[in-house]
């Protein structure tokens, strides 16, 4: 059994870590700064959060301070003795809690890309198809709607609601979109190599939180002079080139115009269950409109 004094002590620790992560929490949605770690259908359950923690909290608090010894519950598990093992466990939770009021709110950028590896190919395409945008597969057929789609417009513009969608569909049908015009937008990734710097303009896709975060990237012709430091929010208008990158053909971009933007509120991007009905809404908002 463990000492009641002992469960007092560690039922006020659990209480402040509680109400650390629920003020933390409060913190990011005052801050507008949730969306820098899990995505938008997610966050709307996170704001709530700090309301069961801080009860949570107050109830661990009265326990420990107004609790009954013979009602401390200490659930037949043995606290630890020591000063060491205790700091150990709650620093476990402590450290994670400090480093976020203490290090700034800021998007994935290059460093986190340079790590995970940016991907600058999505599907590869299959052999044998007859029709300009023929699905060899039912998984395919999204894909090749959302790529007839693209395909008419005399600018591609890469719409940050569809980003991996309709970096996608352009990979699948690489040589199909040789020469189309297109516009993009999102952080200078520059990566150092032996045979000089290459470029892309990236973003990351988030499906639940930064933990997942997978950066996706279209190269820029290895020919453009960027004097642009990495990470910079750029938005890159050129022609659309199929290009051997490593040994493997991915499509790249050669820039006509490369200009520094603000960052975006929202710099990721997140996958969408219906790519072509988003593309329609898009296109029906004002100011875009589909080529007939």
């Amino acid at each position: 059994m463990n000492d009641p004094r002992s469960i007092r002590v560690h039922y006020l620790l659990r209480a402040a870590l509680l109400l650390g992560f629920a003020l933390y929490i409060a913190h990011l949605s005052q801050q507008d700064a949730l969306h820098y770690y899990v995505a938008p259908k997610l966050a709307r359950w996170i704001r709530l959060c700090p309301v069961p923690l801080s009860l949570m909290a107050v109830s661990l608090g009265i326990q420990a301070l107004f609790g009954k010894s013979s009602a401390l519950c200490d659930c037949e598990h043995q606290l630890p003795r020591s000063m060491f093992k205790s700091t150990a466990l709650y620093g476990l939770f402590l450290l994670p809690l400090l480093l976020g009021f203490v290090l700034p709110d800021r998007a994935l950028g290059t460093a986190a890309a340079a790590r995970k590896g940016v991907s600058l190919t999505y599907i590869s395409p299959e052999e044998g198809r007859e029709e300009r945008f023929a699905a060899a597969n039912p998984y395919q057929e999204e894909f090749a709607e959302l790529a007839g789609k693209l395909y008419k417009q005399p600018v591609i513009t890469v719409h940050p609601e569809i980003f991996s969608e309709t970096f996608g569909a352009i990979d699948l049908y690489k040589e199909q979109f040789e020469g189309k015009e297109i516009t993009v937008s999102g952080f200078l990734y520059r990566e150092q190599g032996a045979a000089g710097d290459s470029y892309a303009v990236s973003r990351f896709l988030v499906q639940c939180c930064t933990a997942d975060a997978t950066p996706f990237g279209i190269l820029l012709d290895p020919q453009t002079q960027i004097s642009l430091p990495a990470d910079t929010w750029i938005e890159v208008r050129g022609k659309l080139h199929t290009a051997d990158y490593q040994g493997k053909a991915v499509i790249q971009i050669i820039p006509e115009t490369v200009t520094p933007i603000p960052q975006p509120s929202t710099p990721y991007v997140y996958s969408n269950a219906d790519s072509v009905a988003a593309w329609e809404q898009i296109s029906s908002s004002p100011g875009v409109k589909e080529a007939k």
